[in-house]
């Protein structure tokens, strides 16, 4: 069996908790855990793997004088398409405030005014001005500066840079560690890590998709690892495409801030025409599965689709969006003056492993923060901008639960377990994953139909049954996990649009929570019946 092919080897060290993972997530709990001692293990250089570093628009906060917790609540509610769990949603925008002020004393440089108040933004699908940003398009990469820093400045935190983490260690009902491979996952020998607690930050799945805006790291390996483990996974059909990554042919494709549109920048067509107003009556506002939708249907048509930013920000484009202003001039582009093509693009997944408001997954030791998870705050549509929020409110659960759950620290040796897996090269460049990228996009992207849906699950077994390698074993089973809950959703609702069940239905009004015996059972159905 794979376990017994990637055995780790002996590693002299010692662990109480374990988070895998270098983006906000897992930054900050270790911070929120400090002085009690904790090891993160990122699989790239902290900051460097992480979507966290690539957010630009901000974190959403109802702190504005006009604002109240129950609009951000009701904006979070109707984004998500009647499935947000909203007990779960009051906490987290009810200790959102609390968070920014965290935030603030690390150091994160937050745009004040001249009278040092917070400047506030409005994105699509937000009723009020609710968006802290860091000089409009740069806040994950500030936040993630302040964190770095503030992490390597605790002497309680140890980071280990270059280890990718490739199994959790289950033990009866408990996780207890996990088995890493290092040199950026290219080492022959592995390395096991035991400890009493396991925080997964390990982001999202954007890179198991042809085009999206997420590092190469995100490419489901955590949720796969979880599902493998065992743990609960929710809402894993649930897919959000960012509608205005900019269309130059860039892998990971570069991002035009939603807060462009919320500035007043229009979608256009080759034509000129602005498309949008035609579908909704917010036009670029709308929420994003269904901005998204429009702008891949200009582009399936032949027509194209370009974010026209002339009127709305024209000259001050270099001051007020740096990042996006590089990346559209990088490729020729000068926003100031032209329209920017775009391109809808895998940006975040509202689904993942099921915790609760602890941050617990449904096996005990294991607790999960960030994109790998489903908290039930997103729904089917996430609100724009409550993403980072969701990673910083939930990882200080986490750090307050351990410190509940396991008050005093008992660090454990690290495993002597030796063994060598024959094939160690990393798949993130292999053929068996861009014919897994391309199929999820073709067959599981935008727009979905059950024949599509049944074409994704059998491929997904093929490339199953020829691989040998434990971290494709992990992204493939997100992809099953992901192409199954979309196939048994027999309807339309967020991220999820399937062309043959265009609406939605009453009794789809509910979450849906899968293990991989039952995807797999499903799987094994659908080939019995090609067969048949």
């Amino acid at each position: 069996m794979l376990r017994d092919h990637f055995r780790p080897q002996s590693f002299n060290g010692i662990d109480d908790i374990v988070i895998v993972g270098g983006g906000l997530a897992g930054l900050f709990c270790a911070l929120k855990l400090s002085p009690r001692p904790v090891t993160i293990l990122a699989a790239a250089p902290i900051g460097h793997g992480a979507s966290s570093a690539w957010a630009q628009g901000g974190i959403a906060a109802a702190m504005s004088p006009g604002d109240t917790f129950e609009k951000h609540v009701a904006d979070t509610l109707t984004a998500g398409a009647g499935i947000v769990d909203e007990k779960m949603t009051r906490m987290m925008v009810a200790e959102g405030p609390a968070r920014i002020h965290d935030l603030l004393e690390y150091g994160v440089p937050f745009d004040r005014d001249l009278e040092g108040k917070l400047i506030l933004s409005r994105e699509a699908a937000h009723s009020e001005r609710r968006i802290v940003r860091v000089k409009g398009d740069m806040a994950g990469k500030a936040i993630m500066e302040a964190l770095i820093t503030a992490v390597r400045n605790t002497p309680s935190i140890r980071i280990i840079e270059g280890y990718v983490v490739e199994e959790l260690v289950r033990e009866g009902r408990f996780i207890s560690g996990v088995i890493a491979r290092p040199d950026a996952g290219q080492a022959k020998k592995r390395v096991s890590f035991p400890a009493r607690a396991v925080v997964l930050c390990s982001g999202g799945i954007g890179h198991l998709y042809a085009v999206t805006t997420n590092p190469w790291e995100a490419c489901g390996q955590g949720l796969g690892m979880a599902a493998r483990a065992g743990a609960i996974i929710a809402d894993p059909e649930f897919v959000q495409f960012h509608p205005t990554a900019i269309n130059i042919g860039k892998d990971p494709a570069p991002l035009a801030t939603e807060a462009l549109r919320g500035d007043g920048a229009q979608l256009i067509n080759s034509a000129g025409h602005r498309f949008m107003l035609d579908i909704h009556p917010d036009g670029e506002l709308a929420p994003r599965d269904i901005v998204s939708r429009g702008v891949f249907a200009e582009v399936q048509a032949g027509r194209g689709a370009f974010l026209d930013c002339t009127k709305a920000v024209g000259k001050h484009f270099p001051d007020m969006f740096p990042t996006v202003y590089a990346s559209c001039i990088g490729a020729g582009i000068d926003p100031v003056t032209q329209p920017i093509p775009v391109v809808p693009a895998v940006h975040y997944h509202m689904g993942g492993v099921l915790t609760d408001a602890e941050g617990r997954t449904s096996i005990d030791g294991l607790w999960a923060a960030g994109e790998v998870t489903s908290t039930g705050v997103h729904g089917a549509n996430r609100l724009a901008s409550n993403s980072l929020l969701e990673a910083v409110v939930f990882a200080a659960r986490i750090a307050e639960n351990i410190k509940g759950t396991l008050p005093t620290p008992q660090l454990t040796q690290w495993g002597d377990n030796a063994g060598e897996n024959d094939d160690p090269v990393t798949v993130e460049d292999s053929p068996q994953l861009t014919i897994l990228r391309s199929l999820m996009s073709d067959c599981v992207g935008v727009v979905r139909t059950r024949e599509s849906l049944l074409r994704a699950i059998r491929e997904i077994s093929a490339l199953e049954r020829d691989n040998t390698r434990m971290r494709f074993t992990n992204i493939i089973t997100t992809a099953k996990l992901i192409a199954v809950g979309a196939l048994r959703r027999t309807e339309s609702r967020g991220g999820h649009y399937r062309a043959d069940c265009p609406t939605e239905q009453p009794e789809w009004r509910r979450r849906t929570y899968l293990t991989l015996a039952e995807a797999n059972r499903l799987a094994a159905d659908v080939a019995e019946a090609e067969t048949a």
